[in-house]
């Protein structure tokens, strides 16, 4: 039985995945480092801890922590107040929360930028739970996320299901154990996203594939 469903947000449920590509490319400019946003958009998904590496930067140096900490701030002032919520993206999370059933952030964010988006696109509220990268040791690719999640709620990995929109997600998802569906509405194709259970547009299109789904299982049940 599904006991809970785990939601990465950015690019999941909010189109924003560009913006924070954005807030990262800004900062390293700030500091002297030029780097494209098309390059920095293939790793949004990670944390900071996974992103830096990525870009030959120690996220434990002081430079690394201080760039973090400036992309954070620019994305937050310079480009969240553009950032919406993919259309229906509340509406599924209403759709997977059940009696029976838990509704968890799990993301790779910090809780006070977390907070802050879940506010400003009409979000906040709607989830059991939150976790954020306070609440583990290590970002997406790693399953830290989904682990703590699972803890959290006391729920086997069998017993839940993970929606994202990146590899990342997907690579957490398969090391935790967890079944994934990808979205594609963050920027990534269906073949980049194998590995996922399944493949869905955006929010809209899995809520209709979700309810159409339960209205078939009603009506058999009705029948017999």
């Amino acid at each position: 039985m599904l006991r809970a469903v785990l939601f990465d947000i950015d690019g999941t449920l909010v189109e924003s995945n560009d913006a924070h590509a954005r807030g990262w490319v800004d900062a390293l400019e700030e500091h002297g480092r030029r780097h494209s946003v098309a390059e920095v958009r293939r790793l949004i998904g990670m944390g900071s801890d996974n992103l830096l590496p990525t870009l030959g930067i120690d996220p434990d140096s002081d430079f690394g922590k201080a760039l973090g900490d400036e992309a954070k701030r620019v994305f937050l002032e310079r480009y969240l107040p553009g950032v919406r919520a993919f259309p229906m993206a509340r509406e599924l999370v209403f759709a997977m929360r059940t009696a029976d059933r838990r509704a968890i952030a799990a993301t790779s964010a910090g809780e006070d930028e977390l907070e802050k988006i879940l506010e400003h696109t009409g979000l906040a509220g709607i989830f059991d739970e939150q976790i954020t990268h306070a609440d583990v040791d290590a970002s997406k690719p790693e399953p830290d996320v989904i682990h703590a999640a699972l803890d959290r709620v006391k729920c086997g990995p069998q017993e839940a299901l993970f929606i994202g929109d990146t590899p990342y997600d997907i690579q957490a998802s398969i090391r935790a154990g967890v079944a994934c569906i990808a979205l594609e509405c963050g920027g990534w194709s269906e073949r980049e996203l194998s590995g996922a259970v399944e493949v869905y547009r955006d929010p809209a299109e899995l809520l209709a594939h979700a309810t159409a789904t339960s209205s078939a299982r009603a009506s058999s049940s009705t029948r017999r």
